[in-house]
This record gives structure tokens, C-alpha cells and sequence, in this order.
């Protein structure tokens, strides 16, 4: 496990605490329990909003936010070369940046291409140039698959990242106008909330994974809480209602888990201030739990 406290990507304050919510939620014991190894490298150094100023109102804090996610991309690539599997937890969504990067050039360099499965209420498929607010956790996925600042598309060793062609959108239901266009032209493949509704769960990861799986080494799971329902997860940054609930966010970690392809996982957007006795962080080590091969019988 890896923490990531960072704070830069978004307009409100305390998503930087969740790292060490989810430590006091029981990461540890919970994945101990199911006869996994668990090692804490403990967090990546991110700068505080406080002592910044952002230059750009465009891209806020782009610099610091770059710096630091070279700074995750390196801790992510030591996992790996270990032979272990990097569980990344945010901080705010901009933070994946720099674990896709890590990912993505660790097999370029074996020849391989990695797809990506991105749970989120939002698209994040904004730019600089598209973005209402300037805040880079709208833009983590667009840099992704080769879109926005520089600075952020080309974080690791290949551009882009990951091709669109693998790359599925789950659970989204609140888009920018201008990332409506964008994600049609992008060529991702994008599950709605309504698809969800008219397929279930169970039929939406079925076919996610099957893109996310094409012709690739495997697969990089972002999930962000605010892609599950309020009700579930109040502490989140960005909360939206009408998402994923109890059930359907575990089916996405099953069958994560069950496709034997998932090559890391990140939890992001817990922000414990608004949370409700730290129910938030709990349902996060749920989850991972899942991800990690829990099951009911």
C-alpha cells in the first residue's frame, strides 16, 4: 500500500486525510485476513495548498500536481519491480496520473500495453482549455489517453498512456458539456448510470472487461468513491446521487478480482471531513477487499 495525501486536484479541502482514514479503517488486518502479505510504504510527499499559489487558473497547481505524481510514478515502478501488487490510496483523483504512468511503462518496457477501467460519477475528461474550474482532478483520465497539458500526457514512457481503444468509463453520470463531445471524439468506451440501470451491473463489467482486457497485459482499476452512491459513501469530494450502491460497487470489484488480469488498484476522493464516523474510509477497505479476492461463501 501506498498513501497519496493530495490535496491540489480539487476545490474542497480533506481529501488528503484519506490514507489515514483508510489506515484506521483497517486495511491492514482486513487484507492479513485473507492470507495476502501487506507491506505500508507509508505516503507520498505532497505539498500542502496552503504553502502554494496556483499559477495557472486553467490547470491549478499543475506544477506541484506533476511533481508529484513523477514522485508516485517512481514509488509505483519500486512495487512493481518487487513483484507486488501497488494498492494506491488518494487524495484526490489527479493522483492517477501518476500511477497509469507507472503502470504503463513498466510493461512498454516488457513490450505490453495495459487497458484501464476508470469507476467515476465523472468523466475527468477535461483539459486545461475545456475545464469550468481549473481543477486537474476533472482531467486525470483525459492525460491518460493523451489529452491536456504536456506535462501530465507524457508522465511515463508511453504516449498516451493507455489507448482509448481499452480504456471503459464505468458509472459516470455528471459530464461537462464540453466532455460530452470530448469523450465521443476520444474513442473510450463509456458505461453510464443508465447502463447500468438497463443491464445491470453484472452485464456493464461483463463488456467493460472485455475492453479493458483486449489485447493488453492487463488491467489498472481507478476507482473513485464518488462513483458509488452517497447513501454508501458520503465521504467523498465531489458526491453526486444516483450511483453505484452497496452491491453493485462490490460486483465491480468481484469481477474485477475474478478476471485474474487486475494490475493495480487505487481508491480515491475520500475526504473524511464530510464523512459520517469514517463510514466512508470503512466501505473503501470493503471494497479493496473485494478487489482482493473476498468472498461471501
Amino acid at each position: 500500500m501506498l498513501g497519496v495525501p493530495m490535496d491540489l486536484g480539487g476545490g474542497r479541502r480533506g481529501v488528503d486525510m484519506g490514507p489515514s482514514a483508510v489506515r484506521i479503517a483497517g486495511i491492514e488486518p482486513g487484507i492479513r485476513r485473507l492470507g495476502l502479505e501487506f507491506e505500508d510504504r507509508g505516503n507520498v510527499a505532497v505539498p500542502q495548498p496552503e504553502s502554494r499559489e496556483p499559477r495557472d487558473p486553467r490547470a491549478r497547481f499543475l506544477s506541484e500536481i506533476v511533481h508529484s505524481c513523477q514522485r508516485l510514478r517512481q514509488r509505483v515502478e519500486r512495487i512493481l519491480d518487487d513483484g507486488a501488487f501497488p494498492l494506491v490510496i488518494g487524495g484526490d483523483h489527479s493522483i492517477a496520473v501518476g500511477t497509469v504512468a507507472a503502470l504503463s511503462s513498466h510493461h512498454q518496457r516488457r513490450g505490453e500495453r495495459i487497458g484501464l477501467l476508470w469507476f467515476d460519477a465523472h468523466g475527468d475528461m477535461n483539459t486545461p482549455e475545456s475545464s469550468p474550474t481549473g481543477n486537474i482532478h476533472g482531467m486525470p483520465l483525459a492525460a491518460c489517453v493523451g489529452q491536456g497539458a504536456h506535462d501530465l500526457t507524457h508522465l511515463g514512457q508511453r504516449f498516451p498512456m493507455v489507448d482509448p481503444d481499452c480504456t471503459a468509463l464505468v458509472g459516470v453520470r455528471d459530464l461537462d458539456a464540453s466532455e460530452r463531445r470530448t469523450i465521443r471524439e476520444a474513442g473510450i468506451h463509456v458505461f453510464t448510470m443508465r447502463d447500468v440501470d438497463t443491464l445491470g451491473m453484472h452485464e456493464v463489467m461483463h463488456r467493460a472487461l472485455e475492453v479493458v482486457n483486449a489485447g493488453t497485459a492487463g488491467f489498472h482499476l481507478s476507482f473513485d468513491l464518488d462513483g458509488t452512491d452517497p447513501s454508501f459513501a458520503p465521504g467523498v469530494g465531489t458526491p453526486v446521487p444516483g450511483g453505484a450502491d452497496f452491491r453493485e460497487s462490490h460486483l465491480v470489484m468481484e469481477h474485477a478480482a475474478d478476471s485474474g488480469r487486475l494490475l493495480g488498484l487505487e481508491m480515491t476522493e475520500i475526504n473524511p471531513i464530510l464523512d459520517e464516523r469514517n463510514r466512508t474510509a470503512e466501505a473503501a477497505v470493503q471494497l479493496v477487499l473485494s478487489a482482493m479476492g473476498k468472498r461471501i461463501l
